[in-house]
């Protein structure tokens, strides 16, 4: 399993928004694009992928921008790559793939629970706990000079 660049892009811009999200307060697509090095127009269709998946609402007028439609502590990562990438519906073929052999039978067998333990850990952590993760290692990379 790899982490494509429009994840990773999408989730990036959601740490923003999830720092951002006590505030109350939307961000602009160029305020996330600049602070994260994303392409603003890249960024423009992430944010509507996401936005129609339920993950973010976005807000109209001079005061507008993009907001999470929950706590960021609601919002757990497979959730938001199930809307960008369609892992929902991967998973739901799962039981319906026909072996024409026994080796392919083991394969696709032992191929299924690695895709449903990665699944699981992408279901336990959320966009609250990837911002306490980036903080804490931004204090550990903090030096003192003297």
């Amino acid at each position: 399993m790899e982490l494509s660049c429009k994840s990773e892009y999408a989730i990036l811009a959601l740490l923003e928004l999830a720092t951002n999200y006590q505030s109350g307060e939307p961000m602009q697509i160029r305020q996330i694009a600049a602070q994260q090095n994303i392409p603003d127009r890249y960024l423009e269709q992430l944010l509507a992928t996401l936005r129609r998946g339920g993950i973010v609402k976005s807000q109209r007028g001079s005061k507008g921008g993009y907001l999470l439609t929950r706590d960021p502590w609601k919002i757990n990562l497979f959730e938001i790559l199930a809307c960008l990438e369609g892992l929902d519906k991967v998973n739901k073929n799962e039981g319906e793939t026909q072996f024409k052999t026994a080796d392919g039978s083991v394969i696709g067998e032992i191929w299924q629970e690695a895709c449903q333990a990665a699944n699981s850990v992408l279901a336990t952590y959320t966009l609250a706990d990837l911002c306490e993760k980036r903080d804490a290692r931004r204090h550990l990379n903090i030096m003192y000079y003297i």
